[in-house]
């Protein structure tokens, strides 16, 4: 490279780099020899944006300067005190200045990379309030400092990724403080079942050379109708005739079912902002697995062997919820209720296994400290209907009623699942109500006497930690008079219809 000094000068008046650790160090510190430096020479390190340029001045006349990699950077002499560095490829190098004597005046680190300098100023001039750094390393972005959050955070990594692409961007930035969120989950759900059946069942006898039945014939016995044994309808007319000779046992069967059930969960968990958090309230049932063995056993069976696995069920939660900035909260909520249902069990030789029934959501929401928002809803209607009769004789207008039987079934589902964060600080431990603080020690003549099993101290709900504090509980207060909770049906009022809306 030729040592000439460009007479043209450039118009780029932002230094850097100072040479003021090399300047500090008087002359006798400095060996004499051509291309040697001293660690007291070390004038630290200069970031160039790549295909950019930057001034490295000194407060003593350079007599040569020398890049060490040509290919990452390129410099030129601009005045006897100034260098010009421009960044040519991604890299690091070194740039080593001599004076007149041959004497090393500085080293300086040289960093080519992504335009951080610009980076720097986008962060500061858009979220003032960060105390974020930005630095180059190895041709990579490094994110350092303290975020106030996490959607901050976030936002600051997107625009280090728009100047060095996603894969050259490393975060190591922390957040100032961990928010502590509380999830509230309402599992509302009605379910109403009605059904019909109608129809005449027969016995047909002729001593011991004719049988026949008509219908459910299970329950006809020598000595008349049991109504025990009738397990499909109840029977409400019942007689015995004899025609040419058959003795016909008829019974006409009506039943009419209503069923109505209501399910209330409302599970509660706590968890910091970015961190996985679960919950289960229930059982767990055991189910047979068939294990596959190597072969070859003496039974035959190929070696098989039955193991059991637990299967979880009941009132479950989980969620991981992230404080995203301005009181928003980002959730991604798996809520789930399930119950044994023996109307979907199976068996398995000797074996039974019970079915569950579940209802189950999985979704991401985006909320504000305190705001409700129902994420899942089900309204489910069935109807379904059957006739049994005899061929032919069930098809006759008018008589065929009396070989045929008819039932329907209705049902009808609704559901509703909403969830509602809330920011929360701890409390003090007296400021915390328990549910067995609310029921005291029976008395002996309470529960001779008059059957009292407990006696409840306090109905009033149980305290939860808030944004604004506790809910305070005065434990000297008297207590108050006790009544039946009807909370049950005040909740689902809002979710579901009442009972007194459906006419079947």
């Amino acid at each position: 490279m030729a040592a000439k000094t460009i007479r043209r000068l450039m118009g780029l008046t932002t230094a850097l780099a100072a040479i003021g650790a090399a300047t500090t160090v008087s002359a006798q510190d400095y060996r004499p020899g051509y291309g040697q430096a001293e660690m007291s020479v070390h004038a630290g390190s200069v970031e160039v944006p790549l295909n950019k340029s930057q001034v490295i001045t000194a407060d003593r006349t350079i007599d040569r300067a020398l890049i060490g990699n040509e290919e990452i950077a390129d410099i030129f002499p601009i005045s006897d005190r100034s260098v010009y560095v421009l960044g040519k490829a991604m890299g690091t190098t070194s740039l080593t200045l001599y004076d007149r004597q041959n004497r090393v005046l500085a080293v300086v680190d040289v960093a080519v990379g992504p335009d951080v300098i610009s980076l720097r100023d986008q962060i500061g001039s858009m979220m003032p309030n960060e105390q974020v750094d930005a630095r180059l390393t190895n041709g990579k972005i490094v994110m350092s400092g303290t975020a106030s959050s996490v959607g901050a955070a976030d936002r600051m990594v997107q625009l280090a990724r728009a100047y060095a692409g996603e894969e050259n961007v490393v975060n190591l930035m922390t957040l100032g403080t961990s928010q502590q969120i509380m999830l509230e989950v309402r599992f509302a759900e009605v379910n109403r079942q009605v059904g019909k059946d109608i129809g005449i069942s027969a016995l047909f006898t002729n001593g011991s050379d004719f049988q026949g039945v008509i219908g459910n014939g299970a329950g006809f016995t020598s000595d008349g109708l049991r109504l025990s044994e009738i397990t499909d309808s109840f029977a409400i007319i019942n007689g015995v005739f004899d025609v040419a000779g058959l003795t016909i046992d008829a019974a006409l069967d009506a039943l009419e079912e209503r069923g109505l059930s209501k399910t209330l969960a409302e599970p509660t968990l706590v968890s910091l902002s970015g961190e996985k958090a679960s919950f289960l309230a229930g059982g767990e049932f055991p189910i047979p697995v068939v294990q596959s063995g190597s072969g070859g056993a003496a039974n035959g069976d190929g070696g098989n062997a039955i193991t059991i696995e637990f299967k979880p069920f009941g009132v479950s939660l989980g969620f991981t919820p992230t404080l995203i900035g301005n009181d928003v909260i980002n959730l991604l909520v798996e809520p789930e209720v399930s119950s044994i249902d023996e109307a979907a069990s199976i068996s398995v030789g000797s074996l039974r296994i019970p079915g569950l029934q579940t209802r189950r959501a999985s979704t991401v929401v985006e909320l504000r400290d305190g705001e409700s928002f129902a994420i899942a809803g089900l309204i489910q209607s069935d109807f379904a209907t059957t006739v049994n009769q005899v061929p032919i004789l069930g098809s006759i207008p008018i008589l065929g009623s009396l070989f045929r039987s008819s039932s329907f079934q209705k049902g009808e589902t609704e559901l509703l699942i909403v969830v509602t964060p809330r920011l929360v600080q701890p409390i003090r431990p007296d400021q915390v109500q328990l549910p067995t603080e609310r029921v005291t020690d029976p008395v002996q003549a309470d529960v001779i006497l008059n059957g009292t099993g407990y006696r409840p101290y306090d109905n009033a709900a149980g305290q939860r930690p808030t944004r604004d504090g506790p809910v305070r509980f005065d434990p000297a207060a008297p207590p108050p008079d006790y009544a039946a909770d009807a909370s049950l049906d005040n909740r689902l009022n809002d979710a579901t219809r009442g009972e007194s809306e459906y006419e079947y």
